[in-house]
């Protein structure tokens, strides 16, 4: 019996082995995997659970330009009317030139990302097409991307997506399937900047994800709730410390707060610093809010789309001389308590303007005879501005490496200059910045610099000068870096104490 077993894992570890060398040209269908467990395995049986979940899920919000939603892979009486919800955003009558769908591995740990090439994937509901060519062009092209069958064999991320799509869309499709095997996010960063191209009108992304694990009902609901909230920020930062935030508290069972975190964390990496992109939060519900469910171990579900604007109007960011004062006084009063006492002050919100209450990116810099004392900022528009100013006040006199923090006898020396932040734009050349307009922030791989509008004015450089610069003292990428860069321009308004 022993003999047998053994006999039986090294075959098993053999035949691993050997899909995961097939080669290309091998045609072998992905045939269902969780078909009967996770979903109906007859096809009217399947349907007529479709049909039901659609029904009840979200109707379409008119959402223009769909270029990707973010859908949970559990068992469909669990989480069906969500996935539902979520499909419910996409155009049926569209025609996508493919539809990438991106799943964390359940099963199986490697290094960056497979992409299945060999065949189609079979469901119930017949056959969905893969776009074997494409696929072989990604293998080809970008080494964080492999061909192991094996991390799609089982996995149930994927599979799970296909008949929302099959019942859903009316034209004929092909996807790209694609696991991601990685626990890092640079690597994320690798995988995000070969899609990036593909991130348009023309195609979609379904990006397959739950959310908390087994924490208790009321638990899963705020867990999910702030880490969909980050999601809708459109940052990396903001997911990744959000989840650690709760990671770190020891709530009761919470295994992860997102399990396909990898998956999302590079649509984020894709979307991050296009203003055009808009998230919208579909539907949340969980496993204990179906009649299966135990509401002590819980398993959560958010539906979101994400779009993109063909025409945005530009809306220019004004600010009243008393707003621009109001402001001012909180950088400093929040510098002259933090020094003194290294706790930041209350602000009463009653008496600001709601514009100083919307969410906006903001820099504080701190001058002293004219000289540099200290700057620090902040792009993503996660909060409202004036938080912002205020943790950018306590930042640039304490937190920058450059200077010793400012003592309390330096305070009246000060003088304080505020640079609220429009949202980045991505450019394709150099002919669309404008100096002393535009402020530049450039990030290749995993570092990055920018230089703000003013910068511009203050040392007189040329264009080239001045991404020169900043590829070289800021990013640390060298003077010509900024040639292969990713650009983003931002544009300032700027304005500072009186004296």
């Amino acid at each position: 019996m022993r003999k047998t077993k053994i006999i039986t894992i090294l075959a098993s570890c053999f035949l691993l082995l050997c899909t995961e060398c097939q080669s290309q040209g091998e045609h072998i269908d992905r045939q269902p995997a969780v078909a009967g467990s996770f979903y109906p395995a007859q096809q009217e049986e399947l349907n007529a659970a479709l049909k039901q979940f659609f029904k009840h899920a979200v109707p379409s919000k008119n959402i223009q330009n769909v270029i990707a939603i973010i859908s949970p892979h559990a068992g469909y009486v669990y989480s069906g009317e969500v996935a539902a919800s979520a499909f419910n955003q996409i155009d049926p009558a569209k025609v996508y030139e493919n539809i990438f769908i991106l799943g964390s591995s359940h099963y199986i740990a490697f290094e960056g990302a497979s992409v299945y090439s060999q065949g189609n994937f079979i469901t119930p509901l017949g056959t969905v097409r893969v776009n074997t060519e494409l696929a072989g062009q990604l293998l080809k092209n970008n080494s964080v991307f492999c061909n192991r069958t094996d991390a799609h064999a089982r996995e149930h991320s994927l599979e799970v997506q296909l008949p929302f799509l099959q019942y859903r869309l009316k034209k004929d499709f092909k996807i790209v399937p694609i696991i991601l095997g990685t626990q890092s996010p640079e690597t994320c960063q690798r995988i995000a900047e070969a899609l990036r191209p593909y991130l348009n009108k023309k195609n979609l992304f379904v990006i397959s994800s739950d959310f908390s694990h087994y924490p208790s009902y009321a638990d899963a609901k705020n867990i999910d709730k702030a880490t969909a909230n980050a999601i809708l920020t459109n940052s990396p930062k903001n997911l990744i410390r959000s989840m650690a935030k709760f990671e770190q508290k020891g709530i009761s069972n919470l295994a992860t707060c997102l399990c396909g975190w990898t998956s999302v964390l590079t649509l984020l990496y894709m979307t991050e610093g296009n203003a055009d992109v808009a998230f919208t939060h579909i539907l949340y519900k969980n496993s204990g809010d179906v009649e299966y469910g135990d509401k002590n171990r819980v398993v959560g579900y958010n539906a979101i789309a994400i779009s993109v604007n063909e025409k945005k109007e530009q809306v220019e960011f004004k600010l009243t001389d008393k707003e621009k004062k109001d402001l001012l006084a909180i950088a400093r009063n929040t510098v002259k308590h933090f020094v003194k006492n290294h706790t930041k002050p209350e602000i009463d919100e009653k008496n600001l303007s709601p514009i100083l209450k919307t969410n906006c990116g903001a820099f504080v810099t701190l001058k002293k005879n004219g000289n540099l004392r200290g700057c620090i900022g902040r792009f993503d528009a996660s909060e409202p501005l004036y938080k912002v100013v205020q943790e950018m006040a306590i930042a640039s006199s304490t937190q920058d490496t450059r200077f010793l923090p400012v003592e309390s006898n330096e305070i009246p020396e000060l003088e304080i200059e505020i640079s609220v932040l429009t949202p980045m734009r991505r450019i394709s050349t150099i002919d669309e910045f404008e100096l002393g307009k535009h402020g530049i922030y450039m990030r290749k791989g995993y570092r990055s610099g920018t230089f703000l509008p003013q910068v511009a004015a203050e040392t007189g450089w040329t264009k080239e000068e001045f991404l020169g610069h900043c590829a070289q003292d800021k990013a640390g990428f060298g003077w010509n870096g900024w040639k292969d860069a990713e650009l983003f321009v931002y544009e300032a308004l700027v304005f500072g104490e009186e004296k």
